[in-house]
């Protein structure tokens, strides 16, 4: 492969991507694309972050919390840590990270984890089960693995743990940073499902965002989990970086089918270097444009479809046996702000600089600096900077989103009853909208149900973000392109 030079604006000729670019039928015709190609959320929550307040009172989720505790049915308990260090950065990344190889500096930080956890555990009765667990980054295998135990067992002291059979315990792992007996040390901790960052296998691709591991490494680490016996391995890939080309990318996704992860996510790259500086380090002319990003997109349900996985959402694929793929069918399926899960109806706890609770119609997150979060926590403040409590209207809309993303449907009828409206009186002013997009073929808008065509779930965030009341013109530069 050509070697990159950053500051070069012509792709490898080996894989220019006007060369590849009708390798696959376009789900969706180029004359549509400029119309709906627009910016918009990945709705992981709605209201989105973007719109949490900083006068928002934090004692509102405490109060939110003790609410819950005293309800008869009261909700079982997702926890979600956030791990924020890395060992270097990749240039594409936008998550809250912090770039260390000072030990002193992640110790202190755990520490102060340990803290919230003490305080967080403090305030939910034993009935509640904590059922779900996910440690996301950064890169939470920076922590070593009998500091990772440490941080499971303090977990135990201080919530109380359903049975293995009935809960889900996830990590987030940099296959460059784990070894394949530390993969299977954490299986034998608890987690039972393991989500990789490959983003693609490339060489091209891989050193233009500065994140190189090859196939190799990769196979051994899911090779050691297998045998270790977990429960189900994820893959996170993302389309639309630098150098990216259809033919590039069918390449990386043959290999996913032989390695065959239980679930594989797919992500539009979203390039936004004035909010993200690293990302400018990746020249713009070396982006696939919209038509391509589409064939890139297309090449992936293409791709996994005929290796027997199933659409579940949006952007998350797996294969028939994973209890995504059979929540989506039951319609239990949930999007929280860890993508799509099987536990609807838990609260959410986050802990952890930036980390978001959700608890019934109210969000609150923690400060994002780690210093200022870990002030708040040593002086026994609360960990809370902003937060969101929904009115009659976001829950409203929250639910047909949310409808729209998991099952790709709105039962008028059902919201109707639920919130006490006329579905068509009080979304007067988007059915002229809503009837263009069901010419264009991208829906089906009847008296009792919405329904997005198969072309409308390619564009499912452009029929989402209609009944979005918050979004404005800021949103180009707050948000990514649908596509």
């Amino acid at each position: 492969m050509p070697a990159l030079a950053t500051d070069s604006a012509s792709p490898p000729t080996l894989t220019h991507a006007a060369a590849v670019r009708s390798s696959y039928p376009l789900p969706v015709p180029e004359s549509l694309i400029a119309r709906y190609d627009g910016y918009a959320p990945r709705y992981t929550s709605y209201p989105t972050a973007a719109e949490f307040r900083s006068d928002f009172d934090a004692g509102r989720l405490d109060a939110a919390i003790a609410a819950g505790n005293l309800l008869p049915d009261a909700p079982d308990l997702s926890l979600y840590l956030h791990l924020p260090f890395c060992r270097e950065a990749c240039w594409y990344c936008a998550c809250h990270r912090a770039i260390t190889h000072r030990p002193e500096r992640a110790a202190r930080y755990l520490q102060a984890l340990y803290q919230e956890i003490a305080q967080r555990g403090g305030q939910i009765t034993g009935h509640r089960r904590v059922r779900q667990l996910h440690l996301g980054g950064g890169t939470p295998t920076f922590y070593r693995m009998e500091e990772l135990a440490g941080l499971l067992a303090h977990i135990a002291r201080h919530f109380h743990i359903a049975e293995r059979a009935e809960r889900e315990w996830s990590i987030e792992i940099d296959p460059r940073t784990v070894a394949p007996d530390e993969a299977q040390a954490l299986v034998a901790m608890g987690f039972d499902r393991v989500s990789m960052g490959i983003q693609d296998f490339d060489p091209t691709v891989q050193q233009a965002i500065h994140r190189q591991q090859d196939v190799r490494m990769v196979r051994a680490l899911v090779e050691s989990v297998r045998a270790a016996g977990v429960r189900g391995i994820s893959f996170d890939l993302i389309y639309g970086l630098p150098w990216q080309t259809v033919a590039g990318f069918r390449r990386t996704l043959r290999v996913v089918k032989q390695l065959r992860p239980d679930r594989v996510s797919i992500y539009g790259y979203a390039h936004m270097p004035d909010r993200f500086r690293l990302q400018s380090l990746i020249p713009n002319a070396a982006l696939p444009d919209a038509a391509t990003r589409l064939q890139l997109m297309a090449a992936c349900h293409h791709e996994l479809a005929e290796a027997g996985y199933v659409h579940v959402g949006m952007d998350h694929f797996a294969l028939a046996h994973d209890p995504l793929v059979q929540a989506q069918r039951d319609g239990s399926l949930q999007r929280n702000f860890q993508g799509y899960s099987t536990l609807g109806g838990c609260d959410l706890i986050g802990m952890g600089a930036s980390a978001i609770s959700q608890v019934g119609v109210v969000y609150g997150q923690n400060a994002s600096a780690i210093a200022d979060w870990e002030q708040r926590v040593a002086e026994g403040r609360r960990a809370v900077a902003r937060g969101y409590a929904m009115t009659a209207d976001d829950q409203l809309r929250s639910d047909i989103i949310q409808s729209l993303m998991c099952h790709g449907r709105v039962d008028l009828v059902a919201i109707e009853g639920r919130h006490g409206i006329d579905f068509a009186d009080y979304f007067a002013s988007l059915q002229p909208t809503l009837a263009r997009m069901a010419d264009d073929g991208l829906l089906h808008l009847g008296r009792r149900v919405l329904a997005l065509t198969e072309r409308g779930r390619f564009l499912m965030r452009s029929v989402a973000v209609l009944f979005d009341a918050h979004r404005g013109a800021e949103s180009a530069t707050r948000f990514s392109r649908a596509i």
